[in-house]
């Protein structure tokens, strides 16, 4: 992987699946999250004893990994890493990408995404920072199945405007 190099990359749009009931942001990340993991088998949602396995084997690494940071882990080549099995992990980790994903059902959004407006954490924006080239943004609109895979440079290049914020929770 080249770093310093911005990743824009349109996919093959993924199978568009029956959409679950309500149509809340929460619904439409879990939409966008099978639409991803039936539609591209390399694609993996990690379980919570997965996503402690990898922020190790990132951490043995100097590298910063927050659990809640990304959504999905997707091999880029070679035999299966057992996500399950830390040595492992530590083995294959320069063919992992994490993602965190990114999903609209906006009816007036085009395949380029232009005018998407979403939320990007401290947290994702540190882990994209960490990790670097094994980071990406993926946007998927569940109603078309278009998708566009960004890293983070790519995300500011093509942003039009910024809105810092903090969120709250008691």
């Amino acid at each position: 992987m080249e770093a310093n190099r911005a990743v824009e990359v349109e996919h093959d749009p993924l199978p568009v699946l029956e959409s679950v009931a309500g149509g809340s942001g929460s619904s439409t990340a879990k939409l966008a999250m099978r639409m991803l993991t039936e539609g591209d088998s390399a694609f993996h949602e990690p379980t919570r004893a997965q996503r402690r396995n990898l922020a190790m084997a990132f951490a043995a690494r100097d590298k910063i990994l927050y659990g809640r940071a990304f959504d999905a882990v997707r091999l880029v080549e070679g035999p299966p890493v057992d996500l399950d099995n830390l040595t492992a992990i530590e083995s294959g980790i320069d063919r992992l990408l994490l993602y965190e994903i990114k999903s609209t059902n906006r009816r007036n959004l085009g395949n380029d995404f232009r005018g998407y407006f979403f939320a990007l954490t401290a947290a994702e924006l540190l882990v994209a920072q960490s990790l670097g080239d094994q980071f990406r943004f993926l946007l998927i609109h569940t109603l078309t199945g278009h998708r566009l895979e960004l890293d983070l440079q790519g995300v500011f290049q093509r942003a039009r405007s910024i809105y810092p914020s903090w969120s709250v929770l008691f």
